[in-house]
């Protein structure tokens, strides 16, 4: 009775310690060598996997830079800091990242504009912009449902009065809420140009005054005051060249509609 007992008790116990020997064996092996300079430059990637160095993700980008020597000043959301640390870990000089901000074209807040109708189905602005572009009154605008305010891992994207707007002083550039509106509203621009048209439609003045009272009228006063030529109207709609724009400010003032604005710093 007692060896029916402790037979299968020998077995189990040889079988384990069959197993631990070849786990042992296969660690020794089969393991995978470490770049230590890898998980170094991986480790100071913020690791939001936003795309915006042009990668896959920020795996993607932390082998780039060690193993095909891509520049370390591509990862936007890390700035010049990030980048910094990667170029003293690796001991090659610094390269200065140009820091971006994203912009909401659209100041048709619910002041400026009304709805057009009900909207009662799913609250997304993807959602609402499939059921006949939207419920504002404008077919340009921001629906304001907040899917770009989910998709900012850093909690830079607020819904006010009706549009979303970007809080620069948060906004790190890694523009993971672009590709989520639906109206195409957002973009990025250099922390350098703070003057932006705070509009996107495209239609003539007088429809767009109808449906928006911030909208852009096409006047081309704030195209004929600005010394750096820096800003034409194409379309009916202004456009602020970030190259050329001095932010003098002289088109913010001049125009008769205040669509035209600087970025906005909250903090």
């Amino acid at each position: 009775m007692l060896e029916a007992i402790l037979l299968p008790v020998a077995i189990v116990a040889g079988v384990g310690v069959l197993a631990g020997v070849i786990l042992s064996l296969s660690s020794k092996f089969m393991s995978v060598s470490v770049d230590e300079k890898l998980e170094s430059v991986r480790a100071l990637l913020p690791g939001i996997n936003c795309g915006a160095c042009g990668k896959a993700g920020c795996d993607a980008y932390a082998k780039a830079i060690v193993a095909e020597g891509d520049k370390t000043n591509r990862c936007i959301p890390g700035g010049d800091t990030t980048s910094r640390k990667i170029s003293e870990v690796l001991g090659i000089p610094f390269q200065d990242v140009q820091e971006q901000t994203a912009f909401v074209a659209c100041k048709g807040n619910d002041d400026a504009t009304t709805d057009k109708m009900i909207y009662d189905g799913i609250p997304t602005c993807y959602s609402a912009s499939m059921f006949f572009g939207g419920n504002s009154s404008c077919s340009y605008g921001c629906l304001a449902y907040g899917d770009c305010a989910a998709a900012c891992p850093y909690h830079a994207i607020l819904i006010i009065k009706g549009v979303a707007v970007v809080d620069a002083g948060i906004c790190v550039g890694c523009g993971l809420c672009v590709s989520k509106c639906p109206k195409h509203l957002i973009s990025l621009h250099p922390q350098t140009g703070l003057v932006h048209v705070a509009c996107s439609s495209r239609d003539t003045g007088a429809k767009t005054r109808r449906f928006c009272s911030n909208g852009c009228i096409g006047c081309k006063k704030c195209e004929r005051i600005c010394p750096a030529g820096a800003v034409t109207v194409t379309d009916n709609l202004a456009y602020v060249d970030s190259e050329k724009c001095t932010s003098c400010g002289q088109c913010i003032e001049v125009c008769p509609v205040h669509v035209i604005t600087g970025v906005d710093f909250m903090q």
